[in-house]
Order: structure tokens, then C-alpha cells, then sequence
């Protein structure tokens, strides 16, 4: 992920249903991964990407040589996945690290049973970051876990892990490579050190796409080719066109993302990728004929920082969760293990919570559509003959307005409510909309879900986003 320290300085309030307000990372071409519009996808398409816009939710998992460090370097403690390179550590120094990387206590099959609890349906790990270490037997380099003290290939144990827990492999991997002796541009700071002469970005292609290969051939059926480190001028269009279509040549069905893409000086004709990444962020109206999926961190890092406690609310992750349903989009909740295979006691202690949240509700986040309100005190999904209201802020006076629908609501509960009671709707008239009559008290702390089943599809006046 991007270097730079993103801090949230906005959680909108404390159910967190807002998008966060953060800086956008400096890129040659702008965040492209945010704004990228591509094609209506054809029915193969659909078919390829049925089960991705079922899930909704997922987990990143940033994790590699950078995790030994833990964030500190030279007295510094706020460095993460990029120390590497914001730390200015030599090569050879930080190859050292290698001897170092022993995760004894790392369990594949906690790692994914976390995230299933969680209502996850799909894991995206980190199979090589910008660093250049691969967490798989990479038959093309040493600079693997191979190398390590562990020896096991960790992407194995994830994709075996992942296979029995009913969730989809996903497969994280950079395009830029600090450490491949080919991959150009040097770092400015260590120019000196790391002279280009005799560098070829072409050799370094053919690396890549060796190293694609196998992630493709040896782990079996993978969900996701989640490329990342794309923005340099050195990677074109062209070399990204090849790189897709090579994943699709060695699973048809793998979907692939859109930072595949090149720089190029000029809008292309065939942008790339199935689905767009913004970073950081929720687009305030989600992006429209498009399938999205923002990749957010639980914290202030993508990889682990031990000093890193700024952890968001419980309130402000399952608003996370609903606010990218509700837009149509999916959401890939990061977590940045410890060095040794464990996770910080802050994201335990959140994916257990969420998965509380996710064992009531997890219907109306799984399989759903987009809100068809466009103006509502509530966010909203929708799936076939039903609409799902997140309720936040549980009405003091009892009656919730439901603007702008027009088909009569057959019955009406709250999820979290055990006996499914209905809830009285008030049908309206003389121009007044359908309205609920809600119970006193909220039936969830954090965000209540109430269901409105229909007779048919319903329909909202103005309807969408």
C-alpha cells in the first residue's frame, strides 16, 4: 500500500456511518484506483464475479520482513510495510532480516477462522509487498521464505487453510520491487549505493510474471490477483495489459484488479482491471456501473507498528461495513500481524465484536444490492423482495419515515430481535410516505437492522444513489 501515514482525523460520529476524510496519496497519475471507469462487464463477467459481489467483506493481511522491524528504526517508532524505504535501510542490511523471520506461532487456520467468524468471506494476503520478500516458495529468487528459519510456505498454509474453511484465497502482490536487481527506478536516497548500469525492466517482467505464475499454478483455485505498486513511469499500460491477460490465460476465473494498470501519458482506449480500489476511503456516492471495493486499515499502518494504537471503534468498523454495502461496494478490513503469527489484541478483540454484529445481521450485508433511497435518516440495502435498514440513531419519537417508497410494505422486524415481531408500518395517505412504528428501545447497541419484506421487488421513487 502507499507509503505515507494516513490518519483518519474524521470518524463521523460515534456509530462511525460516515466515510473517513483522509488525505489522498501523492501518485504520477493521481489515485487512478479510485476514479478508473471501466466497461459494463458482459454476462462471462458476471458469471467470474458472482461470488465476489456476494461476499462484501474481506480481510487484507499485511505481513512480511517489515513486521520484524515492528516500526521502529533509529530511534523512530512510526514506520510500517514501507520502512525499507522511508527509513532509508540498505539493501544488504535489510536482507538481514531474512535470518530473522521465524513465525513460529502462526496458524493458518486461526488466521482464517478469525476472519470467517468475522462474516469475512474472503482473505487477500501480502505474497510479495514492495520490499520484494515473498511470503511463497518463490523458485526465482532466494529472497523467500525458502531463506528463513520457517522454511514453510506460508501461502500454502493459507490457500489449504482457506479451502477448508469455505473462504476464497486472494492473492496480494507488487508490481514495484525494491529489491530486484532489474526493477527501475532506484530510490532516489540510495542512487549512489545502487548504481542502474546494467539494470532491464525487461528481465524484471519476465521475475513478475514467473513469480505470477506460480502464485496462479500451485495453490489451487484463487479468487483474487490483487496487484498494488503500479504507479512508477517505468510500468506501462502495455506491460499491464499483459500482466492481466497473463492471469487470465492461468485462471480463467481469477478476478484481477485494477492496479494492473500503467502510467501512460495519455487516456487509454482499454483501461484495465474488473474492479476499482479506493484506498483509505468510501466514495461519497460509491462508484456508479462500476464494481468497487475499498481497502481500509484497522488502524493508522497497513503492516504492523507496535506503538500504532489508534485503533478505530467497533461502531466506526461495522459503519465501515455498512456504509460500502450500502453503496454497492465491498469492504477489505486490513489487519497487520506480528512478526511472529499472531494479531495484535485490538484486532482480535474487533473481528470477534464485528462477528457478534455479523452473526445477527450478516444478511443484510451478504448478497445485497445498493440503496435505493436517496434521501433517508438511514442507510439501506436490498436483496430480491426485501429492503434492510440501518438504524443508528433509534427515533426518540418512534416513527421512522420511509421517503420516496412506493410499494406497500408486507411486514416489518428488526433482526436482532429473537421473536421477529412486526413492526406496525403506517401506510400513509394524502401524500404522506409509508412510515414505521418502532419499539422504545433499540434492539441493537451499536446498529439496530430492521427488514422490510415486500410482495415483489420494491420501488423507490428517484430511487438509487
Amino acid at each position: 500500500m502507499a507509503g505515507m501515514k494516513r490518519r483518519a482525523f474524521l470518524e463521523a460520529g460515534a456509530v462511525g456511518l460516515g466515510a473517513l476524510a483522509l488525505p489522498s496519496p501523492p501518485r504520477a497519475r493521481g489515485n487512478l484506483w479510485a476514479t478508473a471507469v471501466f466497461p459494463p462487464a458482459g454476462a462471462a463477467d458476471d458469471a467470474r464475479m458472482a461470488w465476489w459481489r456476494e461476499a462484501r467483506f474481506g480481510m487484507f493481511i499485511h505481513w512480511g520482513l517489515y513486521s520484524i522491524l515492528a516500526g521502529e528504526w533509529m530511534g523512530r517508532n512510526d514506520y510500517a510495510e514501507w520502512i525499507r524505504n522511508s527509513a532509508h535501510i540498505p539493501l544488504d542490511v535489510y536482507g538481514r532480516l531474512v535470518a530473522r523471520f521465524n513465525p513460529v506461532k502462526f496458524d493458518a487456520d486461526q488466521w482464517v477462522g478469525m476472519a470467517k467468524d468475522a462474516g469475512m468471506r474472503y482473505v487477500t494476503i501480502t505474497s510479495k509487498h514492495h520490499d520484494g520478500f515473498c511470503l511463497f516458495d518463490n523458485r526465482l529468487t532466494d529472497f523467500c521464505i525458502r531463506s528463513t528459519p520457517y522454511k514453510r510456505d506460508i501461502m500454502t498454509q493459507m490457500a489449504d487453510a482457506c479451502r477448508r474453511a469455505g473462504l476464497k484465497q486472494c492473492w496480494y502482490h507488487s508490481i514495484m520491487d525494491w529489491h530486484h536487481p532489474d526493477w527501475l527506478p532506484r530510490r532516489d536516497w540510495e542512487a549512489a549505493t545502487r548504481p542502474v548500469d546494467g539494470a532491464r525492466m525487461s528481465r524484471y517482467v519476465r521475475y513478475l510474471h514467473g513469480s505470477v505464475e506460480q502464485l496462479l499454478r500451485n495453490y489451487g483455485e484463487i479468487g483474487v490477483m490483487w496487484f498494488d505498486g503500479q504507479w512508477e513511469q517505468t510500468w506501462t499500460h502495455e506491460m499491464g495489459r499483459a500482466l492481466y491477460q497473463e492471469c487470465r490465460r492461468l485462471q480463467p476465473s481469477v478476478i484481477v484488479n485494477n492496479r494492473c494498470e500503467g502510467w501512460s501519458q495519455a487516456p487509454v482506449a482499454d483501461p484495465l482491471g474488473d474492479f476499482s480500489t479506493p484506498e483509505q476511503e468510501i466514495p461519497a456516492t460509491g462508484l456508479k456501473g462500476v464494481d468497487w471495493e475499498s481497502c481500509i486499515t484497522m488502524n493508522d499502518h497497513w503492516g504492523f507498528c507496535a506503538a500504532d494504537h489508534d485503533f478505530k471503534s467497533v461502531p466506526a468498523l461495522i459503519g465501515l461495513l455498512v456504509e460500502t454495502s450500502s453503496k454497492g461496494g465491498n469492504l477489505l478490513l486490513n489487519i497487520g500481524p506480528r512478526a511472529d503469527g499472531t494479531f495484535p489484541d485490538e484486532s482480535v478483540e474487533r473481528l470477534a465484536a464485528i462477528g457478534r454484529w455479523m452473526g445477527v445481521n450478516g444478511e443484510a450485508i451478504h448478497g445485497t444490492s445498493a440503496s435505493l433511497f436517496t434521501q433517508a435518516p438511514f442507510r439501506s440495502t436490498t436483496k430480491g423482495n426485501r429492503i434492510y435498514l440501518f438504524i443508528t440513531d433509534w427515533p426518540e419519537a418512534g416513527t421512522l419515515a420511509l421517503p420516496g417508497l412506493r410499494t406497500p410494505v408486507k411486514r416489518a422486524y428488526a433482526l436482532a430481535d429473537q421473536s421477529k415481531a412486526a413492526i406496525v408500518v403506517n401506510a400513509g395517505g394524502a401524500g404522506a410516505p409509508q412510515a414505521l412504528i418502532l419499539p422504545r428501545n433499540a434492539p441493537d447497541p451499536v446498529c439496530s437492522v430492521v427488514a422490510l419484506e415486500f410482495d415483489g421487488p420494491p420501488e423507490v421513487t428517484g430511487g438509487g444513489l
